[in-house]
This record gives structure tokens, C-alpha cells and sequence, in this order.
């Protein structure tokens, strides 16, 4: 799989690593209950989905990818920064 990375150009995806699907987080001072269903009861969709991925093996930045969790193509990517 390649990453392109907006910074560095199209990267093997080894010298990136994954930190987790973009997700809304529960409001500040939210209960417990809020907390346990952002992190085990999620819904795991097929299909496009954005996450976070940090170009270890170059500069360093984090990226926001949306990658299609059947054929794992990245239809785009763009600096976690920009959101």
C-alpha cells in the first residue's frame, strides 16, 4: 500500500503508522458510560472511512487518510492540521 503524503510525496506504507479512525470525542466532563461506548462499542463500517496516520519515516507529520476498509485503497489524504 502507498500513502501520498502532501509533504513528501507518494511513501511506502511502512514508513507510516497507523493511530486510529477519526471519530467524534465525547463532550469534556462526560460519563463513563460516554467513554466506554466511544472506545469498545463502536460501529466497525465496510467501506470509506478517515484516519489518522503519522509519517514516522519522514517528516514526521500527521495525516488525516481516508482509506476503504474492503480494498484498503487511500482515495486521498491531506495534513491532520488542515481539518
Amino acid at each position: 500500500m502507498r500513502i501520498d503524503c502532501p509533504h513528501c510525496g507518494p511513501r511506502d506504507r511502512r514508513e507510516f503508522s497507523y493511530r486510529g479512525a477519526v471519530l467524534p470525542l465525547p463532550e469534556p466532563g462526560a460519563a463513563d458510560e460516554a467513554w466506554f461506548a466511544h472506545v469498545y462499542l463502536r460501529d466497525n463500517p465496510a467501506g470509506p472511512i478517515e484516519e489518522y496516520w503519522q509519517h514516522e519515516g519522514g517528516c514526521r507529520a500527521w495525516l488525516v487518510a481516508t482509506r476503504d476498509t474492503i480494498s484498503h485503497r487511500i482515495h486521498a489524504v491531506r495534513a491532520a492540521a488542515a481539518r
